[in-house]
């Protein structure tokens, strides 16, 4: 989502097959600003290991990484900074959220959230979705408030005709599939073999609670 949103790279490839660039006076055509990411901050939002996983790829591009997390991260990488929430939300160019759903953090993007940003950041949900209020942020696109959203996921799935964020300004969702290649899928099945295998075995790995 963060390089379709600077690149555009499918918008100028089907441009390119519609013949849009043969008939273009100049070796290089762009319908939109290109944007290098290298410089730009990264908000990360859930410093678990795939938030930790997306910072390591944001610095690999060359990115300032700061995240927030609801515990202290002490083994935190030295390329990466632990900031308050609103900090992290004033100052990212992109947020990407990478926390669980909780109780206390259901819908904790919303209006205020929105209008802490700047109005040329950038808003990436790949956690679950409803940690996002849906119309309050189809507001904030519409309005201009930030300059976009890129969602692998919806409170409904699969959404609701009705859903704003559908039609909602530079909005770009995808079907919950950030999970889904066969290797990971591959990796999923394999742990559950794993963990059905322990429990036969009378040595239950990754237990939950205690049993009764």
């Amino acid at each position: 989502h963060i390089l379709n949103f600077t690149n555009r790279v499918e918008l100028h490839a089907t441009d390119v097959r519609h013949g849009n660039w043969t008939t273009h006076p100049d070796f290089s055509y762009q319908r939109t600003p290109q944007t290098e990411i290298a410089g730009k901050t990264l908000g990360i939002i859930g410093f678990g290991q795939i938030g930790h996983s997306v910072g390591r790829l944001g610095h690999g591009f060359g990115m300032r990484i700061l995240f927030h997390n609801r515990s202290v991260k002490k083994d935190a990488p030295a390329w990466a900074t632990q900031v308050s929430l609103e900090q992290l939300t004033r100052v990212s160019d992109f947020i990407s959220i990478n926390c669980p759903l909780t109780p206390g953090n259901k819908e904790f993007v919303n209006r205020e959230f929105l209008s802490r940003m700047k109005p040329s950041a950038f808003l990436i949900n790949t956690g679950r979705g409803p940690l996002i209020h849906e119309n309050d942020l189809a507001d904030a696109l519409n309005m201009g408030v930030i300059a976009g959203a890129g969602l692998d996921v919806l409170s409904v799935e699969p959404p609701q005709p009705g859903n704003p964020l559908l039609t909602a300004r530079n909005c770009f969702i995808t079907p919950h599939m950030a999970w889904a290649t066969l290797e990971a899928r591959t990796r999923l099945m394999d742990i559950a073999v794993h963990n059905l295998r322990c429990y036969l075995d009378g040595n239950p790995c990754h237990a939950v609670g205690h049993p009764t």
